[in-house]
């Protein structure tokens, strides 16, 4: 049996093989095509089987991971024009069976499935055993998902949208910021400043509440790139600020679903700011919940570093079919 895994986001698709049809689990024959080259997800799928030679005739089963909600038949992404009919997709391409989950469903279905070495611990703490477990991710946008321990090792993972919950500020001058950002756009979520374009959004609100003005295009390398290099100063308090503002929503969403198997931090963004991140408020925000403090200190905080983690949670998807 061989089965087609795929992540698609707003910038890549991610596609790769597994089964006993390759002779291992995989993943193999992994591609990254940038989802601007592509009319849609049919035409992405057909664009990888026809680069690694492989006839759809060949492919089983599929699962699918997507940036956005699954809440039916029709599929619409989240910060990208794709959309896509699920059945559809069967038909199209013969399969026996489709899996369309979110995509941090994928990344949840992942942790238990990650190594020491696929992950970096961030602050202190340690992870309860069989216990649930919290991820969230900066990237194009913002991902929020939960695994709920249940029995032994069987793990339910949460679908939602829990990226788009109304941020909070915790100092004088966050409220400022974020009062400045709801003046200008109405309601300020997490993914508003907690991504990719949030982090030019962030630069511009912390400017706007200075009165200052922002000329020119602004991409958030260039804001990533000012901070680190200290070359700027509202690009420097805008990274430091995005920080905190992720340690805010980590350590609120550890005491929503009682995360105490750890919390573990994904995305582009992170890792490029280094050791930066290391040295930022995010722990520190992370544990200041007032009387809670005592209850989530002990928790761990990771940076994920596997190159493809959401294909370990599609893997685990094609295994509970499996059971």
């Amino acid at each position: 049996m061989t089965d087609l895994i795929a992540d698609i986001g707003a910038t890549n698709a991610r596609f790769a093989l597994v089964g006993s049809g390759l002779g291992n689990v995989g993943p193999e024959a992994i591609r990254v095509l940038s989802v601007q080259s592509y009319r849609g997800l049919e035409d992405a799928m057909s664009g990888y089987l026809e680069a690694i030679n492989v006839s759809p005739d060949a492919i089983e089963r599929a699962a699918i991971c997507i940036a956005g909600p699954v809440l039916g038949d029709m599929i619409v992404m989240t910060n990208h024009p794709w959309s896509f009919s699920q059945r559809d997709i069967r038909d199209q391409f013969g399969l026996n069976d489709l899996t369309v989950i979110n995509d941090f469903t994928a990344m949840a279905l992942s942790l238990p499935r990650l190594k020491k070495a696929d992950r970096r611990q961030i602050g202190s703490g340690e992870a309860a055993e069989h216990a649930h477990k919290a991820v969230l991710g900066p990237g194009t946008g913002l991902g929020v998902s939960g695994l709920i321990h249940h029995n032994r090792n069987r793990w339910l993972p949460l679908s939602g949208e829990g990226g788009h919950v109304t941020l909070a500020g915790m100092t004088e001058r966050e409220a400022e910021v974020i009062d400045n950002q709801r003046r200008h756009t109405g309601h300020v979520c997490g993914e508003d400043f907690l991504c990719g374009r949030g982090l030019v959004t962030l630069y511009q609100a912390i400017s706007r509440t200075d009165g200052k003005t922002v000329t020119g295009r602004l991409i958030p390398a260039d804001v990533t790139n000012r901070a680190l290099e200290g070359s700027d100063p509202v690009a420097v308090e805008t990274v430091e600020m995005f920080c905190a503002f992720l340690g805010n929503v980590a350590g609120n969403l550890a005491l929503t679903i009682g995360a105490t198997g750890g919390v573990y931090i994904a995305g582009g963004i992170i890792p490029r700011l280094g050791e930066a991140f290391d040295r930022s408020a995010f722990r520190d925000r992370f544990e200041n919940k007032g009387r809670f403090i005592d209850y989530l200190k002990p928790i761990p905080t990771y940076l994920v570093t596997h190159e493809f983690p959401a294909f370990l949670g599609l893997i685990a998807a094609l295994s509970a079919t499996d059971n």
